[in-house]
């Protein structure tokens, strides 16, 4: 993974964000949540590198959380596998990547990964 070193237990403690103000939402989605908030514009994670991360999960279940709360927080960084936008947001996505300078393949319509990926070290 490029994400450096996973934060361990606590995610949603040591970084606490914009989930606070929203009611029963379970832990490991508030620190999937909480991960999402942080990543920088202009780089994204995959599914699969969030579920890596948090050293829990995987990224069927960090796609339930972004489908359930993910409109609260930047949800165009956080892509499939193949760096493509999640589906069904494909044109507001890429309108996001654009405004921040998000690295795009040639043809301009999914994420170059290799570019992008956080490493999770990084402040947001």
């Amino acid at each position: 993974m490029h994400c450096g070193q996973r934060p361990g237990p606590g995610v949603a403690a040591a970084y606490p964000g914009a989930m606070s103000d929203l009611p029963d939402v379970p832990d490991f989605a508030a620190a999937v949540l909480d991960l999402v908030e942080r990543i920088p514009p202009g780089a994204v994670l995959t599914y699969g590198d969030i579920a890596e991360y948090l050293g829990e999960g995987g990224p069927r279940q960090v796609g339930s959380v972004m489908a359930h709360w993910g409109g609260a927080v930047p949800w165009w960084r956080v892509l499939k596998a193949d760096g493509s936008p999640p589906p069904g947001h494909e044109r507001e996505a890429l309108r996001h990547y654009r405004a921040e300078g998000t690295p795009l393949r040639r043809g301009g319509r999914t994420v170059d990964l290799a570019s992008a990926r956080w490493n999770g070290m990084s402040p947001a």
